[in-house]
């Protein structure tokens, strides 16, 4: 992997999940965690995260967090943002 990856999305883009048990379904992307090829979207890819207790968290207990995606399983959903990008490229080509 390069230096300087380019992903296909970027934070804050609408995303639709294509393979796994959350396919077909969309969300907008919190965090990209380029070193490792994934991205944490938004209510997708839920798991559950057991806590100890502790003096902040006396009671401990289970949450429900969103876990990454490989970025290769997301497509860009949000088309106006898609093109922005894609005219940007070209003008400065020009």
């Amino acid at each position: 992997m390069s230096k300087h990856s380019q992903f296909h999305i970027k934070r804050g883009d609408l995303v639709e999940v294509t393979k796994g048990d959350d396919a077909g379904k969309t969300g907008k992307v919190l965090q990209i965690l380029a070193k490792q090829n994934r991205a944490v979207v938004e209510g997708l890819n839920q798991i559950k995260k057991h806590l100890r207790k502790t003096q902040d968290n006396p009671k401990g207990g289970i949450v429900e967090k969103e876990a990454p995606i490989a970025i290769a399983n997301l497509k860009l959903k949000e088309a106006g943002v898609a093109e922005k990008r894609l005219k940007k490229v070209k003008d400065a080509k020009k």
